[in-house]
C-alpha cells in the first residue's frame, strides 16, 4: 500500500500535475529577494547550465530547443536543437509530449568547462554534443551493451579526462509514457559513462529505479545518482573504478529527487519535484516545504529552501547556484526562477 500511494503520489505531482489541480493550494507571497525570467513562447525549463564565458543562463525546454539568455534587453534566443530533423513549424512553442519524439526533450545540460562544448542528455535522442557557436547538435551515443537508450536524462563532466557520466532513466517506457515507468516500478534504469576519446558507452550499474540527476563532486572521487522512486541519493566511489563500483546509499529523503547540482565550493543542491505537503524538521521543530536541499559531501545537511506552499515553487526540478543565485528549474513553468544564495 506504501509503494502504491507513493507512486500515484509520484505520477501525479511529479509529470502531469495541472495548474488547474496547482491552483487549489494556497497562494502565498514569494520572497522578496525572488525574480522570474520569463520564457518566450516555452516552458519546462528542466536543467541549467553556464558556458566557459559565465554566460547564460542556458536551459533545454518543453519544445526541443536549447535556449540562451543574453540579458533584459535581448531575452532569451534559441542557441541549439537535439532533433536532427526538427521542423520549427510543427515544433516551437509545443507542450505536447507526443512530439517530443520528432521534436526532441532536452533534459539534462553541462558544458566542459575546458572545450567549450555543451553536452545534452536528450529523452529520445540519446547522449549529445553541440559547439561553442550552438546550432544542431551531434548524436554521440543512442544505446549502451545493445540496448537502446528510451529516457536519457541527465549528465555531468570530468572536465580532466572529458568522460560524461549519465543516466537512462528506463529501458523500456519513453519520457511521454513516464507514468507506466512509477506504476510498474520500473528497475531498468542504467548509470552510463562515455569516453571521448574511444566514443564508447560503458553501463557502470543497471536495475536502478528510475535513475535521475548526476553530480560529481569536486575532485572527481565520487558521482551522486538520484533514484527517483525510492527518493534516495546513491553514491558511487571512483578512485578505483578497474576494480568496479562501490556504490551506498548517500541519503534517503522524504520527497522525489530529480536533478543534482554541485556549486563551486564542491557542494551539492538537490530539486525535490513531488508534492506540497510539508515534512517535519527535526532542528527548526515544525513542518516545512522543502523544494530543495543542500548538502556537503558527507551527506549533512548545509539548507533547506522552503517552498512556503506556494505555486511559484511547484515543480522544482533543478537548483543551479552561480555567482551568488540560485537558478530554479522546472518540468514545466514558463519561466526560471532566480533568488539570492
Amino acid at each position: 500500500m506504501k509503494m502504491c500511494l507513493f507512486s500515484v503520489k509520484f505520477l501525479v505531482f511529479v509529470f502531469f500535475l495541472s495548474e488547474k489541480v496547482i491552483r487549489s493550494y494556497q497562494q502565498v507571497p514569494v520572497p522578496k529577494d525572488y525574480d522570474q525570467m520569463e520564457l518566450d513562447e516555452a516552458s519546462g525549463p528542466e536543467s541549467i547550465a553556464f558556458d566557459c564565458k559565465n554566460e547564460g543562463p542556458y536551459v533545454g525546454v518543453s519544445d526541443g530547443r536549447i535556449l540562451k539568455w543574453q540579458g533584459p534587453e535581448l531575452g532569451w534566443k534559441e542557441f541549439a536543437v537535439t532533433s536532427p530533423n526538427r521542423d520549427k513549424k510543427v515544433c516551437d512553442g509545443t507542450t505536447n509530449p507526443d512530439l517530443e519524439p520528432t521534436c526532441g526533450r532536452p533534459l539534462g545540460l553541462k558544458f566542459n568547462q575546458k572545450t567549450c562544448d555543451l553536452y545534452i542528455a536528450d529523452a529520445y535522442f540519446g547522449l549529445l554534443v553541440v559547439g561553442p557557436n550552438g546550432g544542431k547538435a551531434q548524436q554521440l551515443a543512442t544505446s549502451a551493451e545493445g540496448i537502446p537508450f528510451k529516457l536519457t536524462n541527465a549528465l555531468d563532466i570530468d572536465t580532466d579526462t572529458g568522460t560524461v557520466y549519465f543516466t537512462d532513466s528506463s529501458n523500456t517506457f519513453q519520457r511521454r509514457h513516464i507514468f507506466l515507468s512509477v506504476l510498474t516500478f520500473d528497475r531498468t534504469g542504467r548509470l552510463l559513462k562515455y569516453d571521448p576519446r574511444t566514443n564508447n558507452v560503458t553501463v557502470m550499474y543497471k536495475g536502478l529505479a528510475f535513475p535521475n540527476g548526476v553530480a560529481l563532486s569536486k575532485d572527481n572521487s565520487f558521482l551522486l545518482v538520484a533514484e527517483s522512486i525510492k527518493m534516495r541519493i546513491l553514491k558511487f566511489e571512483l578512485e578505483d573504478e578497474s576494480k568496479g563500483y562501490v556504490m551506498k546509499q548517500f541519503v534517503q529523503l522524504s520527497k522525489t529527487p530529480d536533478n543534482i547540482k554541485r556549486n563551486a565550493k564542491g557542494e551539492f543542491w538537490i530539486g525535490l519535484n513531488s508534492g506540497r505537503e510539508g515534512i517535519q524538521d527535526d532542528l527548526l521543530g515544525f513542518n516545512i516545504d522543502p523544494v530543495g536541499v543542500k548538502y556537503d559531501g558527507d551527506g549533512k545537511v548545509l539548507k533547506q529552501l522552503d517552498g512556503n506552499g506556494g505555486l511559484t515553487f511547484t515543480s522544482v526540478s533543478e537548483i543551479e547556484e552561480f555567482n551568488g543565485k540560485l537558478y530554479i528549474g522546472s518540468v514545466m513553468k514558463p519561466y526560471v526562477g532566480i533568488l539570492y544564495a
